[in-house]
């Protein structure tokens, strides 16, 4: 599982805290590896649902991950935010952005 305090990262945090059926939950844990408390629990504090560490041997695995539950955030219409952790510090980017990164 990716580190949440890493150096070099892209984030998704939900804008608000939905409060979801059993079977969004299951199909965010099949998609990010989360438990559903572990999602509950992020959604409820505001804090990012996935984390995705960049440029580590990771890369290879939460790139897909982070991709595919940005694809089902957008079809289920729910909103949410992209930040970008670089050198320490953490700031909202846009989705171009972010797919700019990932492509690099």
């Amino acid at each position: 599982m990716p580190h949440p305090t890493a150096e070099n990262a892209l984030s998704l945090t939900l804008v608000g805290t939905p409060d979801f059926g059993s079977e969004v939950l299951k199909a965010l844990y099949r998609i990010t590896g989360r438990s559903t408390v572990e999602l509950r629990k992020a959604i409820l504090a505001g804090e990012p649902i996935y984390t995705a560490e960049l440029f580590d041997n990771e890369h290879i695995n939460v790139v897909p991950r982070l991709e595919k539950t940005v694809t089902y955030l957008e079809t289920l219409g729910v909103p949410f935010v992209v930040h970008e952790r670089a050198d320490g510090e953490r700031e909202e980017i846009t989705l171009e952005v972010m797919r700019r990164i990932i492509g690099a």
